[in-house]
């Protein structure tokens, strides 16, 4: 099976300077894996690393479509597979766990016909209230909770007995990756997301959204969101900054109870003195498996 390296972990936790280090070493191109940054313009928010940091590392899936265009999850899918069987050794970076888990393993996004009384039934409720009843039904569903359309089908096949869930293969795996997850404790991830809002807003995040805003694009991502209702009046300026840390911090937990109990990956404490070391250990070991296990037979 194909190798690849998989470098995640929260937002924060210095997955993009760790990626080059190791990509640099073992001469592998990037491959992004954070559904914000496939964006073209969404660049202080998203954190998205300038090109002058890349140190001659090729990327992939960076501001590859507009803000105005939908990439869903089975067009990330699609494109990710596809570079992973060109890339010598690709290294996927990024914090979106159900898009990279979709790339890579049996997971297949079949659309089926729809009863539209069903979605008139529920059309009282919001994406999370749906999402919510989804997993009560389905807990092992793997699904992206914003895709209405997806999760009312989902929630029909639930509730008339037929999970999707167990469709799907989805702990089955198309590739061989090294799965590696940056860890960090909690109050220091905090301190790191205020410095890194604070730089961001330093570098005009403020005015990207609002040039977007002015456009008629209104971004529904951490940090934008919030700005928007900044820019609306609907929050102070330490209402908006305190929102936003809030909202970071809750998704960092969601990432880290997601990549620990889909994906199974090595876990590294992210502020380690000899996390590089150890990391280029790990993937040495993990790129040479092949070599050791032919010389043997």
């Amino acid at each position: 099976m194909k190798k690849l390296i998989i470098l995640v972990g929260p937002t924060g936790s210095g997955k993009t300077h760790v990626s080059i280090e190791l990509a640099k070493t073992f001469g592998c191109e990037i491959i992004n894996g954070d559904s914000v940054q496939v964006y073209k313009r969404l660049d202080i928010g998203s954190a998205k690393i300038k090109e002058s940091d890349m140190m001659g590392v090729k990327h992939h899936l960076l501001d590859m479509k507009d803000p105005k265009d939908n990439y869903s999850v089975f067009e990330f899918q699609k494109d990710v597979r596809k570079l992973i069987e060109e890339i010598k050794l690709p290294m996927i970076v990024g914090g979106t766990g159900f898009y990279i888990n979709a790339a890579i393993s049996k997971f297949e996004f079949v659309e089926e016909k729809r009863d539209a009384s069903f979605d008139l039934d529920h059309e009282t409720y919001s994406n999370l209230e749906l999402y919510q009843k989804l997993i009560k039904l389905d807990p092992d569903i793997i699904i992206d909770g914003n895709n209405r359309r997806r999760v009312l089908r989902a929630l029909e096949q639930a509730m008339a007995g037929t999970p999707r869930s167990t469709k799907n293969k989805k702990d089955e795996r198309l590739f061989d990756p090294l799965i590696i997850y940056l860890d960090l404790d909690k109050d220091i991830l905090t301190k790191r997301l205020n410095l890194r809002l604070e730089k961001q807003l330093e570098e005009g995040f403020i005015e990207e959204v609002k040039a977007l805003k002015e456009e008629g694009i209104i971004i529904n991502a951490i940090g934008y969101r919030e700005i928007n209702r900044y820019l609306d009046g609907l929050l102070t300026y330490d209402e908006m900054k305190e929102e936003i840390i809030k909202v970071s911090r809750k998704l960092a937990k969601k990432q880290k109870t997601y990549f620990i109990n889909q994906m199974k990956p090595l876990v590294y404490n992210a502020l380690s003195d000899t996390l590089i070391d150890d990391l280029k250990k790990a993937i040495k070991a993990y790129v040479e498996e092949d070599d050791e296990r032919n010389s043997n037979t």
